[in-house]
């Protein structure tokens, strides 16, 4: 038994990375300040063997612009949550890119900017809590997002007819 346990471990370590696929999310806003923000986004993500989701990229529905994004980030970012934010999973955006505007968009002011969210499981909703850091050494928390799910995709999805509108409308 202990040599097919082994046998299973050293091969999730080898077959892991390999078999990773890259999935497209996609979330609609399911609030007010949700869609004013946003409208709804697609998440890039690995899906590794076991089924874990890891966030590589946050691209808009609009396909106006998109973020890359890593995990990790300060532990004072998960001090700045609002009580009873049950979101823990720190993920810092680059400010290359589109990943700056997306910055000054959540977190007004801030220098830099984070996203903090729950476990990503397919067909349930998200929340994405916004917290950012000022030019002052402050971090605080910025804005809530809620999604509701709309589906994945092997592959990123053409945008639909309409959706070059204005955010917000």
């Amino acid at each position: 038994m202990r040599r097919i346990l082994t046998a299973a471990l050293a091969l999730s370590f080898v077959a892991g990375p390999a078999s990773a696929e890259i999935r497209y999310l996609a979330y609609d806003a399911s609030d007010r300040i949700t869609q004013a923000l946003t409208r709804g986004v697609t998440l890039e993500a690995n899906r590794g063997l076991f089924g874990a989701i890891s966030v590589r990229r946050i691209i808009s529905t609009s396909n106006r612009g998109s973020a890359e994004v890593r995990r990790g980030g300060p532990e004072a970012v998960r001090r700045a949550l609002p009580e009873g934010a049950a979101e823990s999973a720190i993920y810092t955006i680059s400010p290359e890119g589109d990943g700056r505007g997306l910055t000054r968009a959540l977190c007004p002011g801030a220098d830099e900017a984070w996203l903090v969210s729950g476990r990503v499981r397919l067909a349930r909703p998200l929340t994405l809590q916004a917290v950012g850091r000022w030019a002052d050494g402050t971090y605080r928390h910025c804005v809530t997002l809620s999604y509701t799910w709309r589906g994945e995709w092997a592959s990123l999805p053409a945008p639909a007819a309409g959706d070059d509108a204005p955010v917000g409308r």
